[in-house]
């Protein structure tokens, strides 16, 4: 079993950076690929970025690409998603998701094929 716990939302104006944070604890990440996805109120959750854990192979959906970094964090276990040049419409609740990959592939971006899940936290980005 993979616990994950996001951190880090919160509420910030358009053109402004955010960091969010997930922390994960249950079992190493080593073998796993990480990835970020978002739900905007009436929507369906949606890919957002990954990483693989083993080889730091990355993956970003096309709206977040150029504005989003995700990493891992020199402590282990957590992983990062640096938001940049933030917009109204990238307000959603993020939630990290833990998807196994001992290969080292590039991470999915089905949503369907991620294990595990964080409780989510709201990044709200004003206009």
């Amino acid at each position: 079993q993979v616990q994950l716990v996001e951190s880090g939302g919160g509420l910030v104006q358009a053109g402004g950076s955010l960091r969010v944070s997930c922390a994960a604890s249950g079992r190493s990440l080593s073998s796993y690929a990480m990835a970020w996805f978002r739900q905007a109120p009436g929507k369906e959750r949606e890919f957002v970025a990954a990483i693989a854990w083993s080889s730091s192979s990355t993956r970003y959906a096309d709206s977040v690409k150029g504005r989003f970094t995700i990493s891992k964090g020199n402590a282990k276990n957590t992983v990062y998603l640096q938001m940049n040049d933030l917009k109204p419409e990238d307000t959603a609740i993020y939630y990290c998701a833990a998807d196994w990959n001992d290969q080292g592939t590039i991470p999915t971006m089905m949503l369907d094929l991620y294990d595990y899940w964080g409780q989510g936290t709201q990044v709200t980005v004003s206009s």
